[in-house]
């Protein structure tokens, strides 16, 4: 998967430091507060690790004209698997509702497509809406429904091309 994208509005990329910081805060919008600074760093040495092993990455997202990093999209194994990985993106609240998250995900989605791929998975949360109109709009389709520790948790799926 490259580590470079580009679209209308947005550059994806790989992390620098600055950026750490940034996940850091994005990962506090969640709720249960703001991770230490050390343990954000682990967080993102292991996912570091992942991609050198994978080849897939979740890529920084930034605003073309601003520069101002807003999330991340990207590919991981996560709960699927190499051959068909899962498309994962989170944006910081104030870029929510102006189509950054569709944007950035149907250039990852290309992306995949790319690279011989023949189906893309991604997992939301009920709850999720925002999430669910994307992937809608990206023509993922829902699959089936799973339960875990920490809730419900729904399937949707895409053949590539």
């Amino acid at each position: 998967m490259p580590l470079h994208l580009e679209t209308a509005r947005l550059i994806l990329r790989e992390w620098d430091d600055s950026d750490v910081a940034e996940h850091r805060a994005l990962v506090g919008e969640r709720g249960g507060g703001l991770l230490s600074v050390e343990d954000n760093r682990r967080i993102m040495e292991r996912q570091f690790a992942r991609q050198r092993e994978t080849g897939l990455a979740l890529l920084a997202v930034h605003r073309r004209d601003e520069g101002d990093f807003i999330g991340y999209c990207g590919l991981t194994v996560g709960r699927a698997s190499l051959d068909e990985p899962e498309i994962a993106y989170e944006l910081f609240r104030r870029a929510h509702g102006r189509g950054y998250a569709t944007e950035a995900a149907a250039a990852v989605l290309d992306a995949a497509t790319a690279t011989g791929r023949e189906r893309l998975w991604s997992s939301v949360r009920p709850w999720n809406t925002p999430s669910f109109r994307v992937l809608e709009k990206l023509g993922f389709e829902r699959d089936h429904t799973t339960a875990e520790e920490s809730g419900e948790l729904v399937w949707l799926t895409r053949s590539l091309p």
